[in-house]
């Protein structure tokens, strides 16, 4: 009996220890792990979002780039971290659309993360290099049609939002054009205001001040209706253009690794709500378009059947195009 005692002390105390620094979380910096280059719109959504999170939190929050695979290596990153509240991943839609985008997907999705709660929607626009001859959709799809075979476009690798958006656009005007992939689409943009590629495909969030600057010609946004942001309330829909059914809208979420406490899952829960309110997170979000999540989605619960729903929905239309990567 004393040597089972003796035996089960140390696990008695390092359960007693764990849990202390649960509750006492977080006694220093936390990083968000961001799955694309900096410089692009989810890395611009998570910069924002760290110093709304830091405030409730009362620790220094950092973003961290982890580039590649179409948001899987920074994701796979975050799966096989320590489950201690420090290492968070910041992804968007590539989390419903990895799966069947990438056949030897290190983690999975649905089981090796802990969900903590949507941030945001944010829409998509289509946009060009300055010096394209066309200035409206009628004049690019024309141009489109003379220039087959020729056309580049930009995206930030398999699986993420540009390249699903672009894809879907392709299959709406029925024009193949060469896809060019990136770390993310802060480097794809620059290339694409040099004119080094022709169009791009891309979240709100990164094109809102380059058109509202001229930098890049814009021609269609994505969502059924105009957007009310200054920048991009005249460029029209898909649907005004007669583009049926072509709508994309683009999310962002917070994840931590599986097997995370549950103290520390709640105090992230509490703080990301409070976070979503923060005045300067939500105007600056406005401002270029997104909208911030104030529905059921905050709730991890609510925020996993999201997804759940959305690999449901891109998972059929991926197979049908034949899209994946070994």
């Amino acid at each position: 009996m004393h040597k089972m005692i003796r035996s089960l002390l140390p696990l008695a105390l390092a359960a007693t220890a764990f849990n202390a620094a649960a509750q006492a979380y977080p006694t220093r910096t936390i990083t968000i792990v961001v799955p694309f280059a900096a410089g692009g719109p989810t890395d611009k959504v998570a910069r924002d979002f760290a110093e709304a999170l830091r405030k409730p939190l009362g620790q220094t929050v950092i973003v961290e780039n982890a580039a590649g695979a179409g948001g899987a290596i920074g994701a796979n990153k975050v799966a096989k971290a320590p489950p201690d509240g420090y290492t968070l991943l910041l992804h968007h839609i590539s989390m419903a659309t990895m799966p069947s985008l990438l056949r030897n997907l290190p983690f999975n999705v649905m089981n090796d993360f802990e969900y903590l709660g949507m941030i945001n929607d944010v829409p998509m626009t289509i946009i060009g290099k300055p010096s394209l001859p066309a200035n409206n959709y009628k004049e690019l799809v024309a141009w489109m049609q003379q220039n087959k075979g020729k056309i580049n476009l930009g995206n930030a690798g398999v699986g993420s939002a540009s390249h699903l958006c672009g894809m879907l656009f392709q299959h709406a005007v029925g024009i193949d054009m060469t896809a060019v992939a990136y770390k993310g689409t802060g480097p794809a943009m620059i290339d694409l205001m040099s004119g080094q590629i022709d169009l791009m495909c891309d979240q709100t969030t990164n094109t809102s001040t380059t058109i509202e600057a001229k930098k890049v010609k814009a021609f269609a946004v994505t969502t059924p209706g105009r957007l009310t942001v200054p920048a991009l309330k005249d460029i029209p829909t898909m649907q005004e253009l007669g583009v049926k059914g072509f709508a994309v809208t683009i999310f962002h979420g917070l994840y931590a690794p599986k097997g995370t406490p549950a103290p520390i899952l709640k105090k992230l829960n509490d703080a990301l709500k409070v976070a979503l309110k923060d005045p300067d997170f939500v105007n600056r979000e406005e401002s270029l378009g997104a909208v911030v999540v104030n529905d059921k989605r905050v709730e991890p619960a609510e925020h996993k059947k999201f997804v759940q729903s959305e690999i449901n929905k891109w998972t059929p239309l991926i197979k049908a195009a034949g899209v994946y990567v070994e």
